[in-house]
């Protein structure tokens, strides 16, 4: 018989699933918070359950965890985890430990595959095959939280959903992890803590400021000019850099969220002092940082990492000219966790 993951329901279903076993209503906020509070994923361990309770749960339930497949860890301390999914899709979430700056990022998933194609990207050289659920990129937070705390002896201070996929077209799922990695009767995280990375889904951006979901904003810009832009990033055809940039001010002006501009520098594309300044203009609109991040080699890809001069005259240019601006040295390239470099190679099977 085929059983559900018992993830799969709200606090509400949960009630009317206790009731049709005969248990009391406040049972299932019990089951709530053993799941998403205490990241619980057996129900024996549930112990201020009855026996009964447990066994009916058990019969009727499941919990499809996700199985680690491989783990890699770099020089620089990071870690990339590979798991496979009930369906035998494979995803991949990384561990990036910063400890002189008491930071460890948890970058998640949030798609199998991608389905934008930009022309940097590794994962966007994959087909996309499907959204991930809420409790699959649940768990990759708990899992990887207990790694740090196992590894490093902390736990994850930062969460980035710049893993594979665009978070934004899995809108629902991924508002649905958001939620139960930080309410209260889940696990409680402070959403300052967390960064949803984006390629400029205008419609998902001006919803998230609807829905009053107050994370931290990362465009995936890279190029600030439509034209280059659409040249690496075909999802510009359709979401048009000033209408992404209308939509974070929407946003701005609702929620007041941090907001980054994500620019990997390609050489003799977009490292030019004329594109410096085209980037300029595109931060007047709402307080905004921009990393500036090396590019990491991608096989099959024509573009090239731009030169560590041309990189700090950039960020320099940026910056005497009133920008907030960093370079972002690139963590864990040796075992392919870095920036655009997800796309496991495992089979499935």
């Amino acid at each position: 018989m085929n059983k559900t993951d018992i993830r799969n329901y709200s606090l509400e279903q949960l009630e009317n699933i206790v009731k049709s076993f005969g248990e009391p209503k406040f049972k299932a906020k019990q089951i709530y918070q053993w799941i998403w509070q205490k990241g619980v994923m057996n129900f024996d361990e549930m112990t201020n359950l009855s026996k009964k309770l447990r066994e009916e749960l058990n019969t009727a339930f499941e919990f499809q965890t996700l199985i680690k497949v491989h783990q890699q860890q770099s020089i620089d301390g990071t870690i990339k985890t590979g798991w496979r999914l009930k369906d035998d899709s494979i995803i991949e979430s990384v561990l990036i430990p910063v400890p002189k700056d008491n930071r460890y990022t948890l970058c998640v998933s949030s798609q199998v595959g991608c389905s934008l194609a930009c022309k940097f990207c590794a994962t966007g050289q994959l087909k996309k095959v499907r959204n991930l659920t809420d409790y699959e990129i649940f768990e990759q937070f708990l899992r990887v939280n207990e790694m740090s705390k196992e590894i490093y002896g902390h736990q994850l201070t930062n969460i980035v959903y710049m893993g594979m996929g665009e978070p934004l077209l899995n809108y629902n799922n991924v508002v649905k992890s958001i939620d139960k990695i930080t309410n209260p009767l889940a696990f409680g995280y402070s959403t300052k803590r967390i960064t949803l990375s984006t390629s400029g889904i205008t419609k998902g951006i001006k919803r998230l400021a609807d829905d009053n979901i107050k994370v931290n904003i990362a465009l995936s810009l890279h190029a600030a000019d439509d034209v280059k832009r659409s040249k690496i990033m075909p999802i510009n055809d359709t979401n048009k850099l000033w209408d992404v940039i209308h939509a974070l001010r929407y946003m701005y002006d609702k929620n007041k969220p941090r907001i980054g501009f994500e620019y990997i520098m390609f050489k003799d594309f977009n490292d030019s002092i004329e594109d410096a300044d085209k980037l300029i203009k595109l931060t007047k609109f709402f307080p905004v940082k921009v990393n500036i991040i090396e590019y990491n080699y991608v096989e099959g890809v024509d573009l090239k990492k731009a030169s560590d001069d041309k990189v700090n005259k950039f960020a320099k240019y940026l910056v005497d000219h009133g920008v907030m601006a960093t370079v972002r040295r690139s963590r864990g390239k040796d075992i392919d966790a870095a920036c655009g470099q997800l796309a496991n190679k495992i089979e499935k099977g």
